[in-house]
């Protein structure tokens, strides 16, 4: 279903994932996010080269069920558990059905993603989810899934990015803004929906995801993926 939430003129509230965004969440996060599908590509890439028999795989915020079927599909081991987490409801039920019949081995939860122990981890995946997390409270989630994962397991996150150099920063947004209209959205959808979000979704600069990882006692990590603003980390245990 085709996004435009956003179309026209509304009362505007902080942006939630409710049923209306899960109906269209597919087709806004593709139209929105530059290097979308390629991030979903490189989580089944990474499944294959990262995955551990006898372990799960956690996706953490997982909106609709992209990357739990990366996951799912991509993974060469047995005996995996792909293990979808999402606070918003709307969103679990939408992930079930696209889940349903394609991958055999899962659980969806309803929940905070915060209040998950994780157990016997090869991957967990935060795409696009660690940036509505409260500020604060981030490093404690990073810590808790170190703790969580076996040796040789991999943490992914891909977010939003922001830069310290102000001009950078001017030109990445500009550009930003031109991949929105070429995907065909209205001056009033971008400017809406900006305002309706920047309060949610608060950005890290890729230093403060890199000193993120370090201080969660991760052996390594790189940004292996990066399209505008938006990167995606990869940190090995």
């Amino acid at each position: 279903m085709r996004d435009q939430i956003f179309s026209k003129e509304i009362d505007l509230v902080d942006f939630t994932f409710d049923a209306q965004v899960a109906d269209v969440f597919d087709d806004m996060v593709r139209r929105s996010v530059p290097g979308y599908q390629t991030l979903i590509e490189m989580v089944g890439l990474l499944a294959k080269t990262y995955s551990q028999n006898n372990t799960n795989y956690y996706d953490l915020g997982a909106s609709t069920g992209a990357v739990s079927l990366a996951l799912g599909l991509n993974s060469p081991h047995k005996n995996n558990r792909v293990i979808a987490i999402d606070n918003s409801i709307d969103m679990v039920k939408k992930c079930k059905l696209n889940l349903n019949d394609k991958v055999t081995n899962f659980d969806v939860i309803c929940s905070d993603i915060n209040d998950i122990c994780f157990e016997n981890a090869s991957i967990v995946v935060l795409n696009l989810t660690l940036q509505f997390v409260i500020p604060g409270q981030r490093q404690a989630l990073i810590n808790k899934i170190h703790q969580g994962l076996n040796s040789g397991g991999i943490l992914v996150v891909s977010e939003k990015i922001h830069f310290n150099d102000k001009q950078k920063q001017v030109e990445i947004t500009k550009l930003h803004l031109d991949f929105k209209r070429a995907n065909g959205y209205s001056e009033l959808e971008i400017a809406t929906k900006r305002q309706s979000i920047e309060n949610v979704l608060i950005t890290d600069n890729k230093q403060t995801h890199f000193e993120r990882f370090k201080t969660a006692g991760f052996s390594q990590s790189i940004c292996h993926f990066q399209c505008l603003n938006f990167a995606s980390f990869l940190a090995v245990k």
